[in-house]
């Protein structure tokens, strides 16, 4: 059995990929190394003498620098080094864009919207403009399961507290993000449900959603009527006979839309669970589709693998904009930004935000960057897209729902139960949590550790996805997981 790997022939560092007892000797890749202290799974091994202020590089790119003399075979951690991540930085544009070879794309089982989108869900959502009514709606889902009949796979609502005491940016995200998940795909038919007094008036709300269908989208001011209950039953029942209309065909994976998620990472999500995502987006990519690459905190340190591949210097630029703005967003709030990883992370084996960053930018693949978007915008070219978000797992992945990924695949080497409105994928960087939570885990990515190619792990996790785009359900929907959190900055009134 391999105990280490050392990903690129720049590193210094290697990694455990199971736990190293103090004095084993190591040899992988041409190098043979002793371990001089016990080494936990996911944790770095020094594989050469690493000096004071030194590099400590891993990916091929530096993740820090030592700080203090670290010896061959020894253990490098936060005890003995540390971040190099300070504010802004000043990027040049050096294009290195690649290009993958196109791929006949396969199909799946799923909706045809009459708008001519696809969806994998058919689904009837109420979305609260405001959380006074989120019990209200948590109601109205319970008393009418009866709706969920034929076609429609289920009715649901997604609680949040804002929509009223928000000003200026806030105020707006609310809005946008409300507004685009009104919008989705996945959901067949949808009922808005407001209180009537909140900031987030329903004229505000019809603007924002811009060109609707009547049909599918019905509106509920609970103020404005004797009995909220009654008259969200018959909009339901309008809303159900709109869902019931559609049925699962035949529909090519080029049109699928797919979001790229980490979350509770350990030292071996750079090494097995993100570089499977990364060769699924890559072949998602090549057959026509989309994928979405957000969590911009997790890319601080690692823009010399994203950078390069914007497909041009207009991409570039809104790219190297937005990286900037993410750390002037934090500097403003008198924060570090690299006031990260967690102390989960940490224990799993990642030491700096340039070491997280380096393994979370794993998922995106080699594919060129074809746009970036804002908060609460919506994915309009086919390829790999990055958006702004931040790192928190649900706020970033109920952005890219918003932005219209059908399904979020979310890795993870500590577990972790979160779903998103959209179908949520979880996939283990090591066998022992996929064997452990079960009830969480969709894929074992840990087996890329015993010596499965990345390349076929990628293959089974691209015939997953297929078979849960086609209606199998998550481990999370099996649950009944899911829920949503928006993006927020300034003050509460």
């Amino acid at each position: 059995m391999t105990k280490f790997i050392r990903i690129t022939d720049k590193d210094n560092v290697a990694v455990a990929l199971h736990p190293v007892a103090q004095g084993e000797t190591l040899a992988a890749g041409g190098i043979t190394v002793t371990a001089a202290e016990d080494i936990p799974q996911g944790h770095k091994i020094a594989l050469a003498p690493i000096a004071e202020g030194q590099a400590v590089v891993k990916y091929g790119y530096p993740i820090g620098r030592a700080t203090a003399d670290i010896q061959t075979g020894r253990w490098v951690h936060t005890h003995n080094m540390k971040t190099n991540l300070s504010g802004e930085e000043e990027y040049a544009y050096a294009p290195a864009s690649p290009r993958l070879e196109p791929v006949e794309p396969e199909t799946f089982m799923g909706y045809r919207r009459r708008d001519g989108r696809a969806a994998v869900r058919n689904e009837i959502w109420i979305i609260p403009t405001v959380g006074c009514v989120n019990d209200v709606a948590k109601k109205m889902v319970a008393d009418n399961q009866d709706l969920v009949r034929g076609s429609i796979d289920g009715l649901y609502t997604f609680a949040h507290p804002y929509g009223c005491s928000q000003t200026g940016a806030d105020h707006a995200q609310t809005r946008k993000l409300l507004a685009a998940l009104a919008k989705h795909p996945n959901a067949g038919a949808v009922l808005v449900l407001s209180l009537g007094c909140e900031n987030l008036q329903h004229d505000q709300f019809v603007e924002e959603l811009g060109e609707y269908d009547a049909e599918r989208i019905r509106f509920l001011t609970c103020q404005d009527v004797e009995d909220e209950f009654a008259a969200a039953r018959t909009l339901l029942e309008q809303c159900a006979d709109y869902a019931a209309q559609f049925s699962r065909q035949p529909i090519p994976v080029s049109e699928l839309v797919i979001g790229l998620k980490c979350g509770g990472s350990d030292g071996l999500s750079g090494v097995t669970a993100n570089p499977t995502v990364g060769v699924f987006s890559d072949m998602m990519i090549a057959r026509g589709g989309s994928t979405v690459l957000t969590e911009v905190p997790e890319m601080f340190g690692a823009e010399g693998m994203l950078l390069p591949r914007c497909e041009d210097r207009a991409v570039f630029d809104k790219a190297a904009h937005m990286l900037n703005g993410f750390k002037d967003y934090f500097i403003s709030h008198h924060e570090t930004v690299y006031e990260n990883p967690s102390p989960g992370n940490k224990k799993g084996g990642i030491t700096t935000l340039e070491d997280k960053s380096c393994g979370c930018v794993q998922k995106g693949g080699t594919a060129p960057i074809v746009d970036v978007i804002g908060y609460g915008e919506t994915v309009t070219k086919r390829g790999l897209t990055m958006l702004y978000g931040p790192g928190n797992d649900l706020v970033s992945a109920t952005a890219m729902t918003a932005a219209g990924a059908h399904m979020v695949l979310f890795t993870t080497g500590r577990g972790t139960p979160f779903g998103a409105p959209a179908p949520t994928v979880k996939i283990a960087s090591n066998s022992q949590l996929a064997a452990r939570k079960s009830g969480w885990i969709d894929f074992d990515a840990g087996t890329v550790a015993d010596g499965e190619p990345i390349a076929d792990a990628a293959k089974r996790l691209f015939a997953l996805v297929l078979a849960i785009a086609g209606g199998q359900p998550s481990k999370t929907e099996l649950a009944g997981f899911r829920d949503i959190a928006i993006f927020k900055d300034g003050v509460t009134l």
